[in-house]
């Protein structure tokens, strides 16, 4: 490895340590190799992400993400740290580059401003956003041969995707944005509203009701995402088995207690982290 490209994946361990508050206790239990291989991939997933939630209007984001699929079209030319570093991941690992192009297209489902009439709807954006960075994650982890891995990984991507939605549906909908699907609001009766304290408002107990049951509906997606675990070696299972018992931990009190989100942004302690990362080294299923 040249010093240009040893400095890229430097950038991008630098952007994973500081940014990925709960990816980064996964990705350290992977050797050097495979470890500078996830921060290449976190720090261009990153990048999409942080145009979606950042401050520029509209048009300007659109543009933003416009020019990443040309970035991408281009990467084996780029200069950018960032790129360089993805690109000599690609080129020694089987990862699907394309899975960039569908996160950005589910980015672009926020710029617009897009709602979620029914589940599977839903589903379509969590698999944009979260199930490519799964499939990014495997072409790095490498499995054993099984037809159904990469599906495996995607299902665990939107399980994730799904705690994320529901640890954050009042920061969502004070930024203008509704990821419940109204199928769900409609069958509970909920309009999703803040009182006068800023919090989630929930008279009548029917928010907690629709959350706890969109809890126990994504725990059948980490219940599939699972059975990756099992396809790959030891440290990319205790990897992927560290970044989803993160999440499943969070979905286990939000399941338990759902007012828990009505005021604040759930998460779990640096200790409570490593305490699953450490479990999941040791071989110990989330």
């Amino acid at each position: 490895m040249n010093g240009t490209i040893a400095e890229a994946y430097d950038v991008c361990a630098s952007i994973t340590k500081e940014q990925a508050r709960n990816f980064h206790y996964g990705i350290r239990l992977l050797p050097a190799d495979k470890r500078g291989a996830l921060c290449a991939l976190y720090a261009l997933s990153r990048r999409v992400d942080d145009i979606g939630d950042g401050d520029l209007p509209v048009a300007a984001k659109a543009t933003a993400l416009a020019a990443v699929r040309s970035d991408l079209r281009e990467i084996d030319r780029s200069t950018d740290p960032v790129l360089m570093a993805v690109a000599d991941t690609a080129r020694r690992y089987p990862v699907p580059l394309g899975a960039f192009e569908e996160l950005v297209d589910g980015v672009e489902m926020d710029v617009t401003g897009r709602t979620y009439e029914t589940f599977e709807d839903l589903v379509d954006y969590c698999r944009c956003v979260a199930g490519s960075v799964g499939r990014l994650c495997l072409g790095v982890f490498g499995s054993r041969p099984d037809p159904l891995a990469a599906e495996y990984a995607d299902a665990l991507g939107i399980a994730l995707q799904q705690t994320n939605i529901l640890r954050d549906i009042r920061e969502d909908l004070l930024n203008g944005r509704v990821y419940l699907p109204q199928s769900d609001l409609d069958a509970h009766g909920v309009t999703l509203k803040l009182d006068a304290s800023g919090n989630l408002a929930d008279p009548t107990g029917d928010l907690a009701a629709l959350i706890s049951a969109a809890a126990q509906r994504a725990r059948g997606w980490y219940d599939r995402g699972s059975r990756l675990l099992p396809l790959l070696d030891r440290r990319s299972a205790a990897c992927a088995g560290a970044m989803s018992g993160i999440y499943r931990r969070l979905l286990d009190r939000i399941e338990a207690n759902p007012p828990v989100v009505y005021d604040r942004r759930l998460s779990l302690s640096g200790w409570e982290k490593a305490g699953v990362a450490v479990r999941a080294l040791a071989g110990v299923r989330p």
